[in-house]
């Protein structure tokens, strides 16, 4: 455990915490996971102490908010849907990758 870490999020759904964890981390922020096998102590302990949890930095705290938002709510803004110009595929926005011919949506721009 780092000292001078924040919490960002707890839930006691592990496998949440951990996806959240896996963005922060993808986001390059530097970020742990906590007390993911204290559920075991619910009863003795208190509920909320026993949730896994995810800390991060001071000072990547808003940015981990941020991503945490939108890890929980999806993406702000919707993506249209776009023309593959290497086979001529139609996709859905959600999609970055065509899955036909494999052109990448950046590969567009």
């Amino acid at each position: 455990m780092t000292p001078g870490f924040v919490r960002v999020f707890s839930h006691s759904n592990a496998l949440l915490v951990s996806h959240v964890f896996n963005v922060l981390q993808a986001a390059g922020l530097a970020s742990e996971l906590r007390n993911l096998t204290l559920s075991g102590g619910a009863g003795e302990l208190p509920i909320n102490e026993c949730e896994p949890e995810v800390w991060v930095a001071p000072h990547n705290l808003e940015r981990a908010g941020i991503l945490v938002h939108e890890a929980l709510s999806g993406p702000s803004r919707v993506q249209p849907d776009w023309l593959c110009p290497g086979c001529g595929e139609r996709l859905a926005g959600v999609f970055d990758t065509c899955w036909r011919c494999g052109m990448t949506i950046e590969e567009l721009r």
